[in-house]
Parts: C-alpha cells; structure tokens; sequence
C-alpha cells in the first residue's frame, strides 16, 4: 500500500471512528457525527438499507454546502477519500466534491483494509536494529542522536507520548489509543528505505497503554539487538534529572503503585527517601527493581543479542560508537 504524501487524505467518518484511529495527516470531513450514525446505523439494522439511505439524505442534505466549502479548503485539486469500508459514505462524499471539480480517489477497501495491511506488514524490516538497555540508559537520547546522523529511526516513545515505565506518563501529552499510536509507527515505517537500517529503542509490547503491533513486537525480539552498558553512576543521575522535579504528588502515586511488586517494606523506604529528597538514593533503589525486571523480559525474548559497554552517557558519542559496530554486523 502506497499513500501520496502529496495529495491531501479525507477520512470522511465520525469524528469517533476518526479520534479512535486515523491515517496520519488525514483530514476528517465527517458525513455523519457520532449520534448521526448511530441514529442511521439503527434505521439499517431495524428497517433495512432503503430507509436508511432515505434517512441519511435528511442529514446530510442540509451539509453539502459545508463539506464542499471544507473540501475545497484543503485540496489542492486532489482528494484521497475513505471511510471504513471504502463503501457508500466515501463514494457519496467523493461524488459531491467531483461536482465542484475536485478529483477524487477512494482507498480500496477503505480504513479497514489500510489496518489490515498494517498489521500484516508492520514487521518486514529487513534490517531493524533495537537498542536495549537497563532503564536510566539513554536509549531514547541515542536514537535522537543516531537520527541526526542520518539514520533512519522509530522513537516509540515520542509517538506514545510516555517513557515506558509506571513514572513514563508524569508530565507527558495525553496518549494516542493503540490504533493511532500503530498508524503512528506505521506512517514512519512506510517512508522509510527499506534497503537500508532502521533503529528502534527496545520497549515492551505496550508502552505505557498503547500496544505496539504483534509483527513488529514479533520482529523486535528476532532481529538483532545492541545492549548498551551505561555506568550505573551515570543512570542514577539522569533519572534525577528526569523526574527529581515532577509533581511530587504524581512521583508519589507511581511509587505507591508498585507496592504489589516491592512489597510494602521496600514500598515505604523509598517513599521515605524521596520524602527525605534523597533522590540518587530512590533512583538506585528503584533501579534494583527494574533491572530485574529488564533481565527476566531480555533473557525470555531476545534472540540476538550484541553487548556494548559504553564509558559514559554522552549520547552523541556512543551513537558513533554503536553505528561503527552496526557496520560490523550488516556487512
């Protein structure tokens, strides 16, 4: 599947189908809201498909004008138009703005086939490369750096808006579902190179709540993966740096929430220490307990693994350091 990056994409759904999951940079011109669909959909269900369409005209009819004056906004002589099914409200919206002398193309198949091909080819990467690391490692800062090198990377992330762990949502943009966070993902893949390397920081199969696609998740753990090795001195105090000024309320809370997992004892120390703003103290005991937990996943799915030992966490430098053995491994 081939999407034009130059002509502008309508996804002519309700503004609920389009906030669930859309293709990036598409355009939403809904023919029917929510409660308008859900009033045509009943009609259709209870009456049949006659009544329906009779129903659905009394919407729109009042509309057109202001579909048009939208279309015409954003075309540029050109519409990509979908619905779910490329069916009926794609087709009616793309014969109205061919009366206005827009050229119109509906995507065969409609969202539901731009899905299915996303899920089925989400994981032919040929050369992906992922970046795992014990938390406090730098990964996310590496594969910045490895971008402005000119390399070709994913920062998952940046698209899910969270970093990973019960703290990655403090302070963070308000998520995207698992449907647009994969269309995310999806849209990044499909202009990439696919001759040469893509990176990808290394990540359990959700990120915060948003899931990442089974292939891809799949091909994460069999392609080959760079351990980087940062001091622990070094992890203590970027995690400091990172969240020793959050609302101490919501530090407070994401500690609290791992009680099933330490244990009240070591619940309630931490809480204490970072009450007491012993922070590279909290860090490193927190970092007892995720590097286990980065152990058991490392050791119980990755296949390849190549470990890199890095002096320090200058990104920048051991980005340079990790492309020169990446040049030993894909020869």
């Amino acid at each position: 599947m081939s999407l034009s990056k130059s002509i502008p994409i309508v996804d002519v759904r309700s503004p609920g189908e389009f906030a669930e999951g859309h293709i990036p940079n598409a355009i939403n011109i809904p023919i029917f809201n929510d409660e308008e669909r859900a009033i045509v959909g009943t009609i259709y269900i209870k009456k049949g498909r006659l009544p329906a369409i009779e129903k659905g005209l009394d919407i729109v009819g009042p509309k057109m004008a202001q579909f048009v004056r939208k279309a015409v906004d954003v075309a540029n002589g050109q519409l990509l138009i979908y619905c779910w099914r490329g069916g009926m409200r794609s087709e009616s919206m793309a014969w109205l703005f061919e009366r206005v002398d827009i050229k119109c193309f509906i995507l065969q198949g409609g969202y539901k086939s731009y899905r299915n091909y996303l899920l089925e080819k989400a994981g032919d990467i040929p050369y992906l490369i992922v970046i795992e690391g014990y938390t406090g490692s730098g990964k996310t800062d590496i594969i910045h750096s490895l971008n402005s090198l000119g390399e070709q990377t994913i920062d998952l992330e940046g698209l899910a808006n969270h970093k990973g762990s019960v703290f990655g949502g403090i302070g963070q943009e308000l998520q995207p579902t698992t449907q647009q966070f994969q269309n995310d993902i999806f849209d990044k893949i499909l202009g990439f190179d696919l001759s040469k390397r893509v990176w990808v920081e290394g990540e359990s199969q959700t990120v915060g709540r948003a899931f990442l696609p089974d292939p891809f998740w799949f091909r994460m753990n069999k392609t080959q993966n760079i351990e980087i090795q940062v001091p622990l001195s070094d992890r203590i105090s970027r995690l400091v740096t990172e969240y020793g000024t959050l609302p101490e309320d919501l530090m407070e809370n994401a500690i609290s929430s791992l009680i099933k997992r330490l244990g009240d004892l070591r619940m309630n120390k931490i809480l204490q220490l970072y009450h007491e703003r012993k922070l590279e103290d909290v860090a490193n005991k927190l970092l007892e307990y995720y590097d286990q937990t980065y152990q058991y996943s490392r050791d119980k799915y990755k296949k390849k693994l190549t470990e890199i030992k890095l002096p320090n966490d200058d990104a920048m430098a051991n980005a340079r350091i990790i492309l020169n053995r990446a040049a030993q491994i894909f020869q």
